[in-house]
């Protein structure tokens, strides 16, 4: 059983940036693909980025392209989420998720543990 701990989430300008943070306890993540997902107040959760287990293979959304980054370490079982120039639209509680399959998957299903999410609001 894993437990995942997202942090880094806050209130930002429009613009700024911030850096998420997701610690794993309980197993290695070195094996495992993980990712980020988001849900806005009275939307689906949806799919932000995702990396595979060597950090070769990344996928984001359209949206997020050319200004979030994922990465991982997987000496401190630790992935990252870079978010620059960020947009009112980008508010949402953040989740991240460990998958149970490799590549970079950016569909829900292929993930089985998750954590319980840090807020990011991005004002005009």
């Amino acid at each position: 059983q894993v437990t995942l701990v997202e942090s880094g989430g806050g209130l930002v300008q429009a613009g700024g940036s911030l850096r998420l943070s997701c610690a794993a306890s309980g197993r290695t993540l070195v094996n495992y693909a993980m990712g980020w997902f988001r849900q806005a107040p009275g939307k689906e959760r949806e799919f932000v980025a995702a990396i595979s287990y060597g950090g070769v293979i990344t996928n984001y959304i359209d949206s997020v392209k050319g200004r979030f980054t994922i990465s991982r370490d997987n000496a401190k079982n630790t992935i990252y989420l870079q978010m620059n120039s960020l947009k009112p639209e980008d508010t949402a509680v953040y989740y991240c998720a460990v998958a149970d399959r490799a590549g970079a998957p950016d569909h829900a299903r292929a993930y089985n543990s998750w954590g319980q999410g840090t807020q990011v609001n991005v004002s005009s």
